[in-house]
C-alpha cells in the first residue's frame, strides 16, 4: 500500500511542477505515475512499477511532444524591431565591431549597430538591417 501513496504523490507532485511552468514539461511523467499507480493498486512488484511508469512516461513523451511542439512551443510573436529587417538607415557614428562603436538612424530613432561582416562602416553611410541580436542591429553596406 506504501506505493500506490509514492505514485500518488509523485502524480501530484508533477501535476504541480507543471501548473508552475510556463511550459509543458512534465505532464509525461504524470501521466507515467499514474498508471504506475495503478499497477501499484493492482498489486504488481515493484520492479514493474517503475517498468511501467517509464514505458508510459516515454510513450506519453513520443507521441504527443511532436504535436504540442508544433502546435503551442514553436509559436513566435513578432515585435516592432522586426519591422527594421530589411529596412535603409544611415550610420550616425561609424560602426567599428572591434571597439563595439556604431550607430545608425532609420526612421527618426538612432539605435546600436555592428557590421554584418566586420568591416568598418563610416558615417554617413546608408545600410541595410539583416537581422537584430538583443538591441543591436546587424547592418551591412
Amino acid at each position: 500500500m506504501t506505493n500506490v501513496y509514492l505514485w500518488l504523490g509523485a502524480v501530484i507532485l508533477f501535476g504541480i511542477i507543471e501548473a508552475l511552468t510556463v511550459g509543458i514539461v512534465s505532464i509525461w511523467f504524470s501521466i507515467g505515475a499514474l498508471a504506475a499507480l495503478i499497477a501499484a493498486a493492482l498489486h504488481a512488484a515493484p520492479w514493474l512499477q517503475i517498468t511501467v511508469f517509464l514505458v508510459f512516461s516515454a510513450a506519453a513523451l513520443i507521441i504527443t511532444r511532436p504535436l504540442i511542439k508544433k502546435k503551442i512551443l514553436l509559436r513566435t510573436t513578432p515585435t516592432n524591431t522586426d519591422m527594421l529587417i530589411g529596412e535603409n538607415g544611415t550610420v550616425d557614428e561609424a560602426i567599428d565591431n572591434l571597439t563595439g562603436t556604431g550607430s545608425v538612424r532609420i526612421a527618426g530613432k538612432v539605435w546600436s549597430a555592428k557590421s554584418e561582416n566586420g568591416d568598418v562602416i563610416p558615417s554617413g553611410s546608408i545600410v541595410t538591417v539583416v537581422r537584430i541580436e538583443g538591441v543591436k542591429l546587424i547592418v551591412r553596406l
